[in-house]
């Protein structure tokens, strides 16, 4: 582990010598993920990309992709696109990356079970922003507005997300 890696710890997650208030699934942690079953995957992940709503803020960093209207996620398991960005319309089970509350905002995207997903092991696990302090996520790992974006400030291409 670095100081560039983020570290969820019983405090909160661990990054640059800070500690940041976060909240993961509402399953809590496994070993073993699947697809819906709200826990946050232990492991080591990295950061692949980052994702923005160009309609509410600007970009944030140079390696960051908008969030376009017609953008999804696939968590369909019978999907070739499973655990892929995809776009409307899709006939697959698939989250909206554009989102009416400001959860997905900015979004981190970490390499769980990606780029080639196993089927049924669990799709898009994020780092975003939260409901309110405290609120569970369904596996994603979430903080505060402004620790969200002073983190992505500082991320590197070594940067992971350590689960233990």
């Amino acid at each position: 582990m670095t100081p560039e890696d983020l570290v969820l710890t019983r405090r909160g997650v661990r990054f640059w010598n800070r500690y940041f208030p976060a909240t993961i699934g509402r399953t809590g942690k496994t070993s073993n993920k699947a697809e819906g079953d709200g826990a946050t995957p232990v492991g080591v992940h990295r950061i692949v990309g980052l994702l923005y709503r160009p309609d509410r803020m600007s970009k944030p960093t140079d390696w960051a992709v908008p969030i376009r209207p017609r953008d999804l996620w696939s968590d369909d398991v019978n999907d070739d696109d499973y655990n892929l960005m995809v776009r409307a319309p899709h006939g697959f089970s698939h989250e909206n990356l554009r989102r009416a509350d400001p959860l997905y905002d900015i979004v981190l995207i970490t390499d769980w079970n990606w780029p080639r997903a196993q089927k049924g092991k669990g799709s898009a696990i994020f780092l975003h922003q939260w409901r309110r302090p405290g609120y569970s996520t369904e596996g994603c790992v979430a903080f505060r507005p402004d620790h969200l974006n002073w983190i992505i400030q500082r991320i590197t291409y070594q940067t992971r997300l350590i689960v233990r």
